[in-house]
């Protein structure tokens, strides 16, 4: 890439984005006359822009007291045009810093720098692959309106759900042009794109890579479907479960290692055969991920998804090429030796996604822990592993010390009072289906 300057004049940039990723995964930042970018302009933002639930507040009581401004660092390494913009502009990914330089703790890309940084003490470097489920929908006229299919999905006479199926895909064929065009303008590594199980439902594989590189793919990958979808009158849907019959929408990720200074596989030996650590990293996966949930399944919605036969776990065995375990061994040789973790929904935020499931290895390595033995049958017929109410996962996560030593004691606490905000504005509720069966009979 040309640098900054050059890069933004020969593609006439007027305004540029800067942005960084708020804990529910939203972009926030400001946008700038490119001027200002060239000239080097200090850009700061107050702290509570990192802090906002889900429902848009702004929890001043979760940030220092005198709410201080942050330093907000350009990567230059992510400078990209926008697409879908009416004049020329481009966006850039920022890191969020204290005055002294130090990294904001809460502030979800440096949680993943913070856990990259220890692997890199171990001369170790991550590869991630994430494939994102997500619904195309027809736009709805009332946000508390139930979703549906888009007008242009299936022929008279067609059962809408058809799972992987071609001409599904070719339905969509406009926006999806614009989501693939999206793509190649933010750098974003799409690989596979298919109809997957739900009415609607698709899967976009990204290609493996760093795992800072990647988690901002993702980030950026989700804002641009919803703006492309837009576009033809329909709603991008990233929630982990919109219809109550239907498939969930799930992140998996898969994920290696590599040694810093060879570039081999560091899960396989020389002769081909599975590194102890491999065995550990598998370990570390099972004994922390459900200490872990709430940063994989975020939002009262998530748990809807974990639930059996439905192709989304509802423990942490493991096996080779077993879809029915949490985390899945694929077939491959031994350079390409991984773990693909099959917990995370689609709703979660990619980088504390990444970062989460990065600690659980790492931890299992630090600690030597055993793995189980592979599980060689369907894990539905094994126990339930994890909390099934946010409100548990809030618990569980809260109480595990060694998560929070690695991930940050100040970001876990943060964000334990912003889930358990979000849920007691959840429970202050009453449902329709409250109404219906308990209002005349209770």
């Amino acid at each position: 890439m040309l640098n900054p300057a050059d890069w933004l004049q020969h593609h006439g940039i007027r305004t540029v984005e800067c942005l960084f990723s708020d804990i529910t995964g939203t972009a926030r930042g400001k946008i700038l006359p490119a001027s200002s970018v060239l000239n080097g302009s200090e850009l700061r933002f107050s702290q509570v822009g990192l802090v906002q639930s889900v429902s848009g507040d702004c929890l001043q009581q979760l940030v220092p007291e005198l709410d201080p401004d942050m330093l907000l660092q350009a990567d230059p390494t992510t400078l990209r045009r926008l697409p879908f913009s009416r004049e020329p502009a481009a966006m850039l990914i920022h890191d969020c810093l204290h005055e002294d330089g130090s990294l904001v703790e809460f502030s979800p890309r440096n949680v993943l720098h913070r856990v990259l940084s220890r692997y890199a003490e171990l001369g170790l470097k991550p590869v991630v692959a994430p494939e994102m489920e997500f619904y195309l929908f027809a736009r709805r006229q009332q946000l508390d309106a139930a979703p549906q299919a888009p007008a242009s999905y299936g022929k008279a006479g067609d059962s809408l759900r058809q799972p992987y199926a071609l001409d599904r895909l070719h339905d969509l064929e406009p926006v999806l042009d614009d989501i693939r065009h999206g793509c190649q303008l933010l750098g974003i590594g799409a690989d596979t794109l298919l109809q997957e199980v739900g009415c609607g439902q698709l899967e976009i594989n990204l290609q493996h890579g760093d795992a800072i590189a990647l988690a901002d793919q993702a980030f950026l990958f989700k804002r641009m479907v919803r703006e492309a979808a837009a576009r033809h009158d329909l709603e991008a849907c990233f929630m982990a479960k919109p219809l109550a019959d239907d498939a969930g929408s799930a992140m998996h990720i898969h994920q290696s290692l590599v040694d810093a200074d060879t570039g081999r596989n560091a899960f396989s030996l020389d002769n081909g055969q599975p590194a102890p650590r491999f065995a550990h990293y598998i370990a570390g996966l099972q004994h922390y991920l459900p200490d872990a949930l709430l940063l994989l399944a975020p939002y009262v919605n998530s748990y809807r998804r974990l639930a059996p036969f439905t192709a989304a776990p509802i423990n942490v065995e493991w096996g080779f090429d077993n879809r029915t375990c949490g985390l899945r061994i694929p077939q491959a040789g031994p350079q390409a030796r991984r773990v693909e973790n099959r917990l995370p929904g689609v709703d979660a935020n990619p980088y504390l996604a990444m970062a989460t499931t990065l600690a659980c290895g790492l931890l299992g390595m630090q600690q030597e822990l055993p793995a189980t033995p592979p599980l060689d049958c369907s894990a539905y017929g094994r126990p339930y592993a994890f909390a099934r109410t946010q409100l548990e996962a809030v618990e569980r996560l809260a109480n595990n010390q060694a998560l929070a030593t690695l991930l940050g004691p100040q970001f876990v606490s943060t964000y334990c009072q912003l889930k358990l905000s979000e849920w007691q504005e959840f429970n202050h509720q009453v449902t329709p289906w409250e109404y219906r069966h308990l209002l005349g009979q209770a």
